[in-house]
């Protein structure tokens, strides 16, 4: 089967709370969030889906450059091709878009390939776990994501998580070294027992880094994530000598490369697995499948996508065994989207039906066009 047609929709989709990184803003409740949903026609007529999450606060990608790469690079290059060749498509964009010091508008790649994904499932009649032959499982455990500086307000935060059945909290930290550590101490009161995982989004030096660490040894936290730049990865080594709170990496690992990078360097104890930053299913797979072997321990995160973004990435963090919490927190943060049939998503709890075909969702394409930007 032939791509006969690749369609793009810049969305912009409604937000329910603010979420702001170290960075900056992410997405709010005045000017919602940047999102970009593909659409990918065979020629038998079957349809796939993809979705981009694009945020110019944690990349250089925006929801701009994602449209015009996928319009004017991917699409010409990919009309005609069979659809179930993934690493031909994935061997064409990067001929079109090429790596710098890491690969080049993953963002926008990981639309198309999750479109294929869910092309080739609905072809075959078979989910994502049938199509990497594994057993398909039932659920994915979310982690509870906590993004103000306000004490009092993390507080309550982390009361509703606990009481409404999460496992772990995703903490963001990185604004200022002392008020974190503050911030982190009256959180781990509140949620002594649940999974903590802190996360400065590259919101430190290395000497704060350290002195945050120490404090965080003293307060019990799980993991310390992406405390420095993303390509500091000596920092991150001469940071794990110095402390023994395990070092997650996130916008340091893109790539297989930039993760086999970071092996080589003793630069992190655990590697962060999100499909949209590493291309898509194909990429982040590989990058897990690496980790795992190397004995890295696996965090599964996303950047806020749709149900679209979620399911796909749920149904990697289980066919990868990742059993703690994992960090895809778009419910939370987004009041609507254009999925109209996908997994049940509970708090604390993303509740899969692997009787459906390819991502395992469907669109609205009323919403669709409700959302549509541009």
């Amino acid at each position: 089967m032939k791509i006969i047609e690749i369609d793009v929709y810049p969305l912009n989709l409604p937000m329910k709370q603010n979420f702001r990184i170290s960075g900056g803003s992410v997405g709010d409740t005045e000017k919602g969030a940047p999102h970009v949903f593909v659409k990918i026609t065979a020629d038998d007529g079957t349809e796939g889906w993809g979705e981009a999450r694009p945020s110019n606060r944690w990349s250089y990608e925006t929801k701009e450059s994602v449209v015009s790469t996928i319009e004017n690079y991917f699409k010409p290059v990919l009309i005609g091709e069979n659809i179930g060749d993934l690493q031909k498509a994935h061997k064409l964009m990067k001929n079109e878009i090429k790596n710098g010091l890491t690969i080049g508008q993953p963002i926008a790649k990981a639309a198309i390939d999750i479109a294929l994904h869910d092309l080739i499932g609905k072809q075959r009649k078979q989910s994502i776990a049938s199509l990497w032959f594994t057993k398909p499982k039932p659920s994915v455990q979310l982690s509870y994501l906590i993004s103000t500086d306000n004490i009092k307000d993390a507080i309550e935060k982390a009361n509703f998580a606990l009481e409404n059945g999460y496992q772990g909290i995703d903490l963001k930290i990185g604004f200022n070294a002392d008020e974190d550590l503050r911030l982190v101490e009256a959180v781990k009161e509140a949620i002594p027992d649940l999974f903590l995982r802190v996360d400065a989004n590259q919101g430190y030096t290395l000497s704060e880094a350290i002195t945050v660490s120490k404090g965080l040894e003293k307060l019990g936290v799980d993991v310390f994530e992406q405390p420095l730049k993303a390509n500091d990865l000596l920092g991150h080594a001469e940071l794990r000598r110095k402390t023994y709170v395990p070092i997650a990496l996130d916008e340091s690992i893109w790539t297989a490369g930039d993760l086999i990078q970071a092996i080589r360097l003793e630069a992190c104890d655990t590697a962060v697995i999100k499909i949209t930053k590493m291309g898509g299913l194909l990429g982040a797979k590989l990058c897990g499948e690496i980790a795992r072997e190397a004995n890295l321990d696996l965090l599964g995160g996303g950047l806020t996508e749709s149900t679209l973004g979620l399911t796909a990435s749920a149904h990697l963090f289980n066919y990868l065994g990742i059993d703690r919490p994992v960090d895809l927190n778009g419910p939370m943060f987004l009041e609507d989207d254009p999925v109209s049939e996908g997994p049940a998503i509970n708090e604390g709890n993303v509740l899969l039906n692997n009787d459906l075909h390819g991502v395992g969702c469907s669109i609205d394409t009323q919403k669709i066009n409700k959302f549509r930007v541009g």
